[in-house]
């Protein structure tokens, strides 16, 4: 099977240059804690930034990938015949000349999209860099015994969890980082990981906006999109 590709660069740079997840009480219980890398990632305030600034950079590439997607989805609909938004090896078989238009619209995409997610590697990878140094600072300071992940907890109490002590701690560590890759730079393998888990926490939130926008004004919200993730 040939899943249809939907993805938004564009939605979820706009989305990415905003804090949106809720931030939950800071006290810490009992000595222990859970925090979460990646809403502290998400949230930081140098990363906000940068990608405020790489979408600025890359301009005029979100906006070729914003055409070649929707011409991407158009040929991606001339293959599906059955309407049933995959796209099969017969179907596929059937129109191999609209099929070899898919693979270079989408390699175009992914051209398009190398520098922009390699500058977001690079920027997560500088506040991953510190973000040890931020934890251990807010274990210190509350005397935590403990650190689990929040997916470790049946149930917490709001005070567990310590990501905004932790995200503040970072934003003093890190105010700014840098938008250009060194030359040669080849992301970490925890960098990519992390990327992509903030990515998804990115477009969750885009698309949960866009459903909301789309209750206001009575209509169907449209279909979650993914952004390219640096395959």
């Amino acid at each position: 099977m040939h899943t249809f590709i939907k993805t938004s660069l564009t939605a979820a740079l706009a989305v990415a240059g905003t804090g949106m997840v809720a931030a939950p009480a800071t006290a810490q219980v009992a000595g222990i804690a859970t925090s979460s890398p990646e809403a502290t990632i998400l949230q930081s305030q140098a990363r906000i930034n940068a990608y405020q600034q790489i979408s600025q950079t890359y301009a005029t590439q979100i906006q070729q990938i914003g055409t070649a997607r929707q011409e991407l989805q158009t040929l991606q609909q001339g293959l599906d015949t059955n309407n049933d938004r995959n796209v099969t090896q017969a179907e596929i078989d059937a129109q191999p000349a609209v099929w070899q238009q898919v693979e270079a619209k989408q390699a175009q995409i992914d051209q398009l999209s190398q520098p922009i997610v390699m500058a977001q590697y690079y920027v997560i990878e500088q506040l991953l860099g510190r973000y040890g140094e931020a934890q251990q600072q807010v274990i210190q300071q509350k005397n935590i015994q403990i650190m689990l992940a929040p997916e470790a907890f049946q149930y917490a109490a709001d005070g567990a969890n310590v990501t905004p002590d932790i995200l503040n701690a970072l934003n003093t560590l890190v105010p700014s980082v840098n938008t250009t890759p060194p030359a040669g730079y080849q992301p970490r393998r925890e960098t990519v990981a992390l990327h992509q888990s903030v990515q998804q926490l990115i477009i969750a939130a885009a698309t949960q906006q866009a459903r909301a926008q789309a209750a206001q004004g009575g209509q169907q919200p449209a279909p979650a999109q993914q952004q390219p993730t640096g395959r």
